[in-house]
């Protein structure tokens, strides 16, 4: 199913019994997160802080906080049903004669069912604060003592290309330095950060708007690793099996989700940078404060009675590791349109997306693994990935037991290891200089005379299908 709005999603989770309500007063600095923070680690229920000290405005948390609250948030039962669906688009069959022609224009004309449709009016602009807008209202979570102040945590950050006019959505997170003004900390790989480049070279002001509180296939959409020229809210459609309705913002002319709880529209200086930061990132680590751009708010537009929805990052699992789990889902098929021959893909959630990829394929020629390797790296934000394994088809990366059993035993560290240097994430704290840095590639594989390997290899323990089978049927007669 899919969810209108936020509110629509929050009331769902509460006839499934998965939302807590928290009458007590509570504070947003640290208070909140510290609870939050307890409900992710424990599985527990999405949270809604009714009474926020300092705001009338309800604080809604872990959204996303279990496996299936994710797919039940994108209308699933399993990640894998929208993989299939991906798969379909960007591996259509081919027909062959002129009935099977006329048996996909129903899949082609559906895809055209989810572009964004543009209304006059919208819940977000139930009142529009143009004279003097602030942030204060806004239940802002600061989520560890040592970072920097409060910041917005789950914003959709609506931008176009100056040149193009293309649209482009970002979870970028904004330190928020005082009622009008934020930090906009968007990496120098991000969309964002490529149409402020363009703005920059202009010298002209860039006009952003950033959604607060979305329905969740929307708010997943923005933080998604999507092609460079693919539209979020398309997408976002995509996973709505509906089309997500926009409505052009009051003083800039950019266009923003129509249900969302509130907008803020602003703008972007070329011209100035102000300290961001630190923040306790999820990485487990806090991220050092640094110069970024800033945000200008000038307009905010909200429904009469809005809910600030917000995250927490920090030492994992955290709520975040469930968005990064579906991306790995929904992007398989991608993936294997390029690298065919992978056959699976696991990103650990302690490695917190970018530490470790596992990738197992179906090996077809001596150093088939490196050339994996080399291929991953060239694939948008997988160019991150500091430790990319590389594992055999029959081995289940899914299972972190027999990963560490496979490189342990099938790894020779002179042979099977190879590093190299180019771009690291920008939370990478342990490259010499930032964004640049040295990752390496192991080649799990079993080894052959083609690559140089004169021994025999062993084969794995295993019983007999048969003997499995027989003692399963006969297991109760063993008196257990």
């Amino acid at each position: 199913m899919a969810f209108r709005d936020l509110r629509d999603y929050l009331a769902a989770l509460e006839a499934r019994g998965e939302l807590k309500r928290i009458p007590s007063e509570v504070s947003p600095e640290l208070e909140a997160a510290e609870i939050a923070d307890r409900a992710v680690k424990a599985g527990g229920p999405a949270i809604l802080f009714e009474k926020v000290l300092g705001t009338s405005v309800p604080l809604a948390m872990n959204l996303f906080g279990t496996m299936e609250r994710m797919c039940f948030a994108l209308g699933v039962p399993r990640l894998d049903d929208i993989a299939e669906r991906v798969k379909e688009v960007v591996e259509p069959e081919i027909p062959t004669n002129f009935l099977e022609k006329l048996k996909m224009l129903p899949k082609l004309a559906r895809l055209a069912d989810f572009v964004p449709k543009t209304v006059s009016s919208a819940p977000c602009q139930e009142v529009v604060e143009v004279d003097h807008p602030s942030l204060s209202f806004l239940p802002v979570v600061k989520t560890w003592p040592g970072d920097g102040g409060p910041f917005i945590t789950l914003p959709l950050v609506f931008t176009k290309d100056p040149g193009t006019g293309r649209r482009n959505v970002g979870m970028y997170r904004m330190h928020v330095y005082d009622g009008t003004t934020t930090g906009m900390h968007w990496h120098v790989h991000k969309g964002g950060a490529q149409h402020y480049r363009g703005f920059s070279g202009r010298r002209e002001r860039m006009p952003v708007a950033v959604a607060l509180g979305g329905d969740p296939a929307t708010i997943y959409a923005a933080s998604a690793p999507l092609p460079e020229d693919m539209d979020e809210m398309l997408f976002s459609g995509f996973l709505r099996k509906e089309p997500v309705e926009l409505v052009r913002c009051r003083t800039i002319d950019i266009e923003v989700p129509a249900h969302a709880e509130v907008i803020l529209e602003g703008y972007v200086d070329p011209d100035e940078r102000r300290v961001e930061g630190p923040f306790g990132d999820h990485t487990g680590y806090y991220s050092l404060a640094d110069r970024y751009p800033v945000f200008h708010v000038t307009c905010v537009t909200r429904r009469k009675n809005p809910v600030y929805p917000a995250t927490i990052v920090g030492k994992p699992p955290m709520e975040d590791v469930y968005l990064g789990k579906a991306t790995e889902r929904i992007f398989l098929p991608l993936l294997r349109k390029i690298v065919p021959e992978v056959t699976d893909m696991n990103l650990p959630i302690e490695g917190i997306f970018h530490n470790f990829a596992f990738f197992s394929i179906d090996k077809r020629y001596p150093g088939h693994a490196r050339k994996v390797m080399c291929a991953v790296w060239g694939l948008g934000l997988l160019m991150f990935s500091k430790f990319v394994v590389i594992f055999d088809s029959d081995v289940n990366i899914q299972d972190m037991s027999e990963v560490l059993w496979r490189i342990g035993n099938n790894v020779d560290p002179r042979r099977d290891t190879m590093i190299v240097d180019g771009p690291v994430d920008a939370l990478e704290h342990a490259s010499p200089v930032p964004h640049y840095g040295s990752k390496m590639g192991i080649d799990a594989t079993r080894k052959g005379a083609s690559e140089g390997f004169a021994r025999e290899w062993p084969g794995d323990i295993a019983m007999p299908r048969e003997i499995v089978d027989l003692v399963t049927r006969r297991w109760k007669e063993y008196g257990f």
